[in-house]
């Protein structure tokens, strides 16, 4: 009975939900988590993440602490920054090129990757629907990167919040323009200013 008792504690903490990693840490073993799993005490979300049965999911942090280098991207971003009202079908992380992101492929995520130099450019926490933190990036960043590759946002998206953007009295456009050098899109941006400032 105390494995459930430090399995509700970490969940608590954790909107929710707690990993193996997390159960292994405080000598928890894996199979636990599995009985627990099949006695209906928890509920496995994906592999490696569980929820407490009575809270509701976030998929969100499950995806944040499953893939913790991670940061959550484009329209994903978009939605959590409340710049569209369009729930992302498909979660969308940008990863180190350096790592092997199959794992996370396989578990529906769209993958983004970028040079590690420019991983944490504009990374900060954010506020999930559910009211979790997880590791996202600013505003100005993922606007440059739903311009950025070949994968380019739905235009039904992507020029609403640009306008809503530079519309803005918040706008601040020496940090949208430093990040569009960055990462190789400042003509792209300079166009959407020159139309909509």
């Amino acid at each position: 009975m105390t494995d459930m008792l430090e399995i509700e504690r970490i969940a608590k903490e954790n909107g929710g939900l707690v990993t193996t990693a997390q159960a292994t840490s405080i000598g928890i073993p894996r199979a636990r988590l599995s009985e627990m799993a099949k006695a209906g005490k928890l509920e496995r979300v994906q592999r490696g993440v569980y929820c407490i049965n009575d809270e509701m999911e976030d998929e969100f942090l499950a995806a944040q602490l499953r893939f913790p280098k991670g940061v959550f991207s484009d329209e994903t971003s978009l939605y959590l920054h409340g710049y569209t009202d369009r729930v992302p079908f498909q979660l969308t992380m940008t990863f180190p090129r350096s790592y092997k992101a199959t794992s996370a492929r396989e578990a529906g995520i769209r993958v983004r990757t970028c040079s590690d130099e420019t991983l944490d450019l504009g990374a900060e926490d954010i506020i999930t629907p559910y009211g979790n933190e997880v590791r996202g990036y600013d505003l100005e960043r993922t606007l440059c990167d739903i311009l950025r590759g070949q994968a380019v946002a739905d235009v039904q998206v992507v020029n609403p919040a640009m306008k809503r953007y530079f519309r803005s009295p918040n706008r601040d456009i020496q940090k949208v323009l430093g990040y569009a050098r960055a990462l190789n899109v400042e003509k792209k941006v300079r166009t959407y200013m020159e139309v909509l400032l």
